[in-house]
């Protein structure tokens, strides 16, 4: 098997579940129940100033 079909094969299978799985974890880990204030801290450190 060559080389790109051996990558092609493993991304279009595992990498899909990877992508997948990264993607439901940022999800989950935006709208976790303490994590309000923390982003709206982060929002706010473009108006500080020093």
């Amino acid at each position: 098997m060559e080389t790109y079909t051996a990558m092609r094969h493993f991304a279009d299978s595992w990498g899909l579940l990877a992508m997948a799985l990264f993607f439901v974890g940022v999800i989950v880990f935006t709208f976790r129940p303490g994590g309000k204030k923390s982003a709206d801290d982060a929002a706010s450190i473009p108006l500080k100033e020093d």
